[in-house]
């Protein structure tokens, strides 16, 4: 059978479109350390691509601490990233390329990521990209965040494509898992250092960067 037309690529944000999840770990680090729990920098890849309050969740339950307030934690965490990307935030090797590409081959362009809006208004105004996207779907409102598929599938309808016709592009495992539940097409673009780890072999593709995208697209229409 062959394989459905491209007609859409759907970005997830963080580790794909700007260099936050070393940011995100720290921040969360630096908040559950506070809180007196006993956690390492190596456990912070436990809850990558999970949204905020779902991190804070995840490590209530398994090292529950005094005063719980997930929305307070979850915004003492926020606070520390949106304050890094505004000052400091990089975009991902080949993002300007990449957007450039879908543009070039008609595709419309989606982000999906389970980032809060404060967030995302910080990311795109810092890499100055926001005109490139025809639809932008964050979880932060949904009952459930990545790797839930609702935040795919809402960017889908939002850029009235079928999920089977869109191309997912995301740097975790939890987003992968979001992006085949919705039926779409995927790519995986890994952290270097776990880029040889098994479980990318659910996505569709493996890439390097972004940088490859473009020959990606040209090759795949």
């Amino acid at each position: 059978m062959s394989k459905p037309q491209l007609k859409a690529v759907i970005f997830d944000m963080d580790g794909v479109l700007i260099d936050s999840e070393p940011v995100w770990q720290m921040a969360i680090f630096e908040v559950m350390s506070k809180l007196g729990l006993n956690v390492s920098m190596a456990d912070m890849q436990l809850t990558t691509g999970l949204r905020i309050d779902q991190v804070v969740e995840f490590w209530y339950a398994r090292s529950p601490w005094q005063n719980y307030n997930n929305q307070q934690t979850a915004q003492a965490i926020v606070d520390t990233v949106v304050s890094h990307i505004k000052h400091d935030g990089e975009p991902m090797r080949g993002v300007l390329s990449a957007l450039q590409a879908c543009q070039q081959n008609k595709l419309k362009i989606g982000l999906a990521t389970s980032s809060s809006s404060l967030i995302i208004e910080a990311v795109l105004n810092r890499l100055d990209i926001t005109s490139y996207f025809d639809a932008i779907e964050s979880a932060e409102s949904l009952a459930y965040g990545k790797p839930h598929p609702e935040v795919y599938l809402n960017c889908a309808k939002a850029l009235h494509i079928d999920p089977v016709n869109c191309l997912a592009i995301e740097d975790s495992f939890n987003g992968l898992i979001a992006a085949r539940a919705a039926n779409m097409q995927t790519i995986a673009i890994p952290e270097p250092q776990h880029a040889t780890l098994g479980k990318w072999v659910i996505a569709h593709q493996q890439l390097d960067s972004l940088e490859a995208l473009a020959n990606f697209l040209t090759y795949d229409q």
